[in-house]
């Protein structure tokens, strides 16, 4: 019997739980057999058409999906109308950036593109035998349907989703796969459908963030996101502060940009988009959710919010009260959450994500809500209930914060589970930051309040589909306290510790496309790494510049043999990747296929040392880290040339001293570094000035 600290996100995919997927030794899916089963057999596949397929969100998933099917021999027919704009050459750009024009050709010659005046479907589609529509054409209810219509009367017995932005299921009769954008590149579908289906099954096993939803109006990302951008034009017409500053602002306290999102996506076709969702959401809901007239205006302009001759660089707008705009801001977005929590429309930790990955969040709306406490939460909504008093009449649901020391609430980014031998925890954002690793820690109490002694550490094969090291954005405190990044580094440290120390074998597992910086230092505390061979790790620290302070400088030094100590050195000083099966030894124990890992894994878990030989920790005094350094390539930036010469120092002195001493040695030299001019003109210290600094 599998016991869980709470529900793992995959069941909700009808996929089972992690565990399950080590002690069958394989996935629960495979993408060949359901190609199969939605297609038809190899040499006679039926095709994927995408109607929309012009636009921008046709146009990118005709891209994503271009690439990911066409192994499997899946035609793509892309269908829109003969006038519109061409988003499919657009895409074709991108596809040669990420691929190289052989590929990208060999991609796009999969696709076919037919035109179709709206009202019968050409007669040439019928070759191509349709299993499948995705259907991306205008957000006109009456219009979708005559073309679901239109397809079931033609091709009895297809399969049918929408990317509808806002209809229901139950309006619109066909199920949703609702994209997260930018369409081309974010993995996120928000899928409604009264089970779990085996094209959602075939997005996740095609690499892609499938998640299920409730059938209610609009989507979690929609209200969250629009709600967000509506909160910030009330506060404009309450304030006159100009877009762009408030931009700034929600940018700090939040993180996303929602106007200059806007304006990237296409001011005229997102601002009709983020109107139409507001408007059925207020027909539903009240008056919370009612376009402003600044977005009315906005609509039917299709103007842009960031004008060209705004006056951003001239003049400066203070706040005069920032309680003020928390309220404006906060109290509406809580009000918000409030709703999508009592009407449970996801798993909380898919919710959560859902902030973060597609509405740029620095952490889930339910992360913050939890920070801060249901008292002040609903605080904060009640202050705002005072500016905006029409808001008090519409959906408010306060019980909904009520259950936040509830596991499903404490563990929204990290899971547990065990089968009473072997215990398994997984993470399920892509960086660490404070709330990973305070969930860690409850992660591996828990596991050994249940008598676990053996642990796999892994990510949790749905929401983290890579693992990417530290969230920058928590090193901010660091950049003007040495302190701050002295505490950060040892608390981090001392919780990866606690997978070496505190379990009897304790097993990294790798998977996806790659595993870099905080994130890689934390699975190399386990006694064994094992990986598939084609994932990519690495140690990017010398590119932002910063020094790494989660025992990357020694641990890695302390299990590897002293000749391989120079491919190390290189790891840290180049930044550059290297596959996993190429640092069996002195990085990793075992590398292999998916399911050669997966049961090595597993092996490992249950047997020890009977499995793997253990590379053993050396805790004393390291001498003679290689100093040579004619393998390094070349940098004229004087940061990378600093943070070089700081990640060396740190590696020696680390290494110099016994393991009890280097935790706090390498913390020092990490800390000191985030505070030097190098640090404070990368990638850390612009992305602070441009966050924080308003």
């Amino acid at each position: 019997m599998i016991k869980t600290m709470r529900q793992s996100t995959l069941e909700t995919l009808g996929l089972g739980t992690v565990i399950e997927i080590f002690r069958n030794g394989k996935l629960p899916v495979d993408a060949n057999s359901l190609v199969d089963k939605i297609f038809g057999d190899s040499g006679s596949r039926g095709s994927m058409v995408i109607s929309g397929s012009k636009g921008i969100v046709g146009a990118g998933k005709m891209m994503q999906l271009g690439v990911r099917l066409m192994e499997f021999g899946v035609p793509l027919v892309g269908l829109d109308m003969g006038g519109a704009s061409d988003g499919l050459s657009f895409q074709y750009n991108g596809l040669v950036s990420s691929f190289g024009k052989k590929r990208a050709d060999e991609i796009m010659s999969n696709i076919v593109q037919l035109h179709y005046d709206g009202r019968s479907l050409p007669k040439h589609l019928q070759t191509f035998n349709p299993r499948f529509l995705l259907e991306a054409i205008p957000e006109i209810l009456e219009v979708k349907k005559s073309h679901y219509k239109l397809f079931n009367e033609t091709f009895p017995g297809i399969t049918i989703r929408s990317v509808t932005s806002g209809f229901p299921m139950s309006e619109l009769g066909v199920g949703i796969a609702h994209p997260a954008f930018p369409h081309q590149i974010n993995k996120i579908w928000e899928m409604v459908e009264d089970e779990p289906s085996d094209i959602t099954k075939l997005f996740w096993a095609l690499g892609l963030i499938p998640m299920e939803m409730k059938d209610n109006w609009a989507f979690v990302l929609d209200v969250l996101f629009c709600g967000l951008t509506l909160s910030g034009i009330r506060y404009h017409e309450a304030t006159n502060m100009p877009f762009w500053k408030i931009d700034k602002y929600i940018r700090k306290n939040l993180g996303p940009n929602p106007f200059r999102a806007h304006d990237a996506i296409g001011a005229k076709g997102a601002n009709f988009l983020t109107w139409s969702c507001l408007h059925h959401l207020s027909k539903h809901y009240g008056e919370l959710y009612s376009p402003a007239a600044s977005l009315v205006e906005h609509k039917d302009s299709g103007s842009n919010w960031y004008p060209q001759n705004h006056l951003r660089p001239v003049i400066n707008w203070s706040m005069d009260d920032s309680d003020e705009f928390d309220t404006w801001i906060l109290g509406s977005l809580f009000q918000m959450t409030s709703l999508i929590l009592h009407e449970k429309r996801a798993h909380l930790s898919a919710m959560n994500a859902i902030g973060e990955q597609c509405a740029q969040f620095r952490k889930g709306v339910l992360a913050v809500i939890r920070s801060i406490g249901a008292d002040k939460a609903i605080r904060t909504v009640e202050a705002y209930h005072k500016i905006h008093p029409e808001a008090s009449d519409s959906v408010w649901y306060p019980d909904a914060f009520s259950h936040l020391e509830d596991k499903s609430w404490q563990q929204l980014y990290v899971n547990a589970e065990h089968d009473g031998r072997v215990g398994l925890i997984s993470i399920s954002r892509e960086s660490y930051n404070h709330d990973v690793d305070a969930e860690l820690n409850r992660a591996v109490d828990w596991l050994k309040t249940e008598g676990i002694e053996r642990v796999i550490l892994t990510a949790d094969f749905h929401l983290a589909t890579q693992l990417v090291g530290a969230d920058t954005s928590e090193f901010y405190p660091a950049l003007e306290s040495v302190e701050e990044g002295f505490n950060l580094s040892v608390k981090w440290s001392l919780t990866c510790r606690r997978f070496h120390n505190e379990f009897k074998t304790s097993v990294a597992f790798i998977n996806g496309k790659r595993c870099l910086g905080g994130m890689l230092e934390l699975l190399l505390h386990c006694h064994y790494v094992v990986a598939v061979g084609d994932s990519l790790l690495g140690a990017p620290e010398v590119t932002l510049p910063v020094v790494p302070g989660m025992e990357l400088c020694h641990w890695t030094f302390r299990k590897a043999n002293s000749q391989d100590w120079h491919k190390l050195v290189k790891l840290l000083l180049d930044g550059k990747f290297v596959k996993a099966k190429d640092s069996v030894g002195w990085l990793v124990d075992y590398a292999g296929t998916i399911e050669d890992a997966l049961k090595k894994t597993w092996q490992i878990a249950n047997e020890g040392e009977f499995a793997q030989t253990k590379r053993i920790l050396q805790e004393g005094v390291l001498s003679e880290i290689p100093a040579d350094f004619a393998g390094i390539s070349q940098a004229d930036d004087s940061t990378i040339i600093a943070a070089r010469k700081a990640i060396f120092e740190n590696i020696r002195s680390s290494c110099s001293v016994n393991l009890s001493e280097a935790l706090k040695v390498q913390a020092r030299h990490s800390a000191e570094f985030m505070t030097s001019q190098y640090c404070r003109r990368g990638f850390v210290g612009n992305d602070f000035q441009k966050t924080m600094l308003v």
